[in-house]
């Protein structure tokens, strides 16, 4: 009988030669999109992978906003583009689908037409023992159709709850159940999920540490277009979506009159009316979406940041990464009460609308060492969040070979 000496040994061998060498199929948000949780990953997996990145197959029906519009110019003209590798080991497919999830017979030509694209991709690239690692919810109607040895859901978010999405419902459910393996990355979410497949373990974000590291001890710059805002500077990056409590923004900088509200990044179609609600708040300042290499420089003039979502289905499972970017970047956090929040150190955590303003007031007030509280999120790496999804397919492994 072995020892828990052996078995930890035997575990840490088979985990040691978990992913890699291995071909993977990403089916996600779009690769010139903000990085996010997907892109980190697969930037890791890359190192000793290749990776075929799909772009977004879309999870609600477009708009005839001028956001939509122009998107769907570029998905048609991405069509056209062959396969290129934006990285090493990074494909990227521009897949052409329509999403219209209702529709019976549109979803039946959206499963021919995608499973073509993506197996002669795949063809290209002589892909073989494929491991499928879906993000991305609408493309549970391919799933397991492509030849892939194996299928893990990633589940990062409640996607039913996003606007315009409920036709996904079906779809999603049975990806979860048809899944080799199920990740999701918030507590609420894994109690939801588990009823549909009992191989469903949480993996919590990671967080690009030494890029946002570099806002303590980089020597950046602050950019000119925040240089001279009055302070104190409260400051938010990331999507201006529905998901976020427009109206608690516009309270925050009332109260911070003096001071400046910093809004970095750029607005979705979804939110395009809500955000009106900000437009005559002359020290709300919106600066648009900005790349992600500037992001740190822009952390280090903040003086705290915000992470301002409403309350809802959604954001109640939401992870938000942009919190372990402020964290790295070492600066004092408040966000409204949302669960995935509340585990982490060094953050602040309004109950309802004053009580984030008085907790901003704290963080002003009382603001830890930034190099302090950028080290306590350290440990918190994509590297570390790969090698815990090693652990869980050795164990996996060890337990159907036993």
């Amino acid at each position: 009988m072995k020892s828990e000496k052996d078995h930890k040994e035997t575990l840490g061998d088979a985990a040691n030669t978990e992913l890699r060498g291995r071909d993977i199929l990403c089916f996600s948000h779009d690769w010139t999109g903000d990085p996010l949780s997907k892109t980190h990953l697969m930037r890791v997996l890359a190192k000793e992978n290749r990776i075929l990145w799909i772009n977004a197959i879309a999870n609600r029906m477009p708009t005839t906003s001028s956001k939509d519009m122009s998107r769907i110019y570029k998905k048609l003209k991405g069509f056209t583009e062959p396969i290129r590798e934006v990285e090493p080991n990074i494909f990227v497919l521009n897949p052409l689908a329509i999403p219209a999830y209702g529709n019976k017979t549109i979803v039946s030509l959206n499963k021919r037409a995608l499973i073509g694209q993506v197996k002669r991709a795949m063809k290209r690239l002589r892909f073989s023992n494929v491991i499928n690692m879906v993000f991305n919810p609408a493309a549970g109607m391919i799933a397991g159709k492509l030849g892939e040895s194996e299928l893990i859901y990633y589940c990062v978010d409640e996607y039913t709850a996003f606007t315009g999405s409920s036709a996904l419902k079906d779809i999603e459910e049975e990806l979860f159940r048809i899944s080799d393996l199920v990740i999701v990355s918030a507590e609420k979410l894994y109690d939801s999920k588990k009823q549909f497949n009992p191989n469903t373990h949480i993996i919590r974000h990671g967080t690009d540490w030494r890029h946002f590291r570099t806002a303590i001890d980089g020597g950046l710059e602050t950019p000119g277009d925040i240089a001279d805002l009055p302070r104190p500077i409260i400051g938010f990056h990331g999507l201006l979506a529905d998901w976020v409590d427009f109206e608690l923004i516009r309270k925050t900088a009332e109260h911070f009159k003096d001071g400046s509200v910093v809004l970095v990044g750029k607005i979705a179609v979804d939110a395009e009316q809500k955000v009106k609600i900000l437009n005559d708040v002359p020290n709300v300042h919106f600066l648009g979406r900005k790349p992600y290499a500037d992001l740190p420089a822009y952390c280090r003039a903040f003086d705290v940041a915000l992470n301002p979502f409403a309350i809802n289905e959604l954001t109640l499972a939401a992870n938000p990464l942009k919190v372990r970017e402020y964290l790295a970047a070492g600066l004092p956090v408040v966000s409204t009460d949302i669960p995935e929040v509340r585990v982490l150190p060094d953050c602040l955590v309004g109950t309802g609308h004053d009580d984030f303003i008085s907790k901003i007031e704290d963080a002003l007030l009382h603001p830890k060492p930034r190099k302090a509280v950028s080290d306590a999120i350290a440990h918190e790496s994509w590297e570390a969040k790969i090698d815990e999804l090693r652990e869980i397919l050795s164990r996996e492994r060890l337990r159907k070979a036993a």
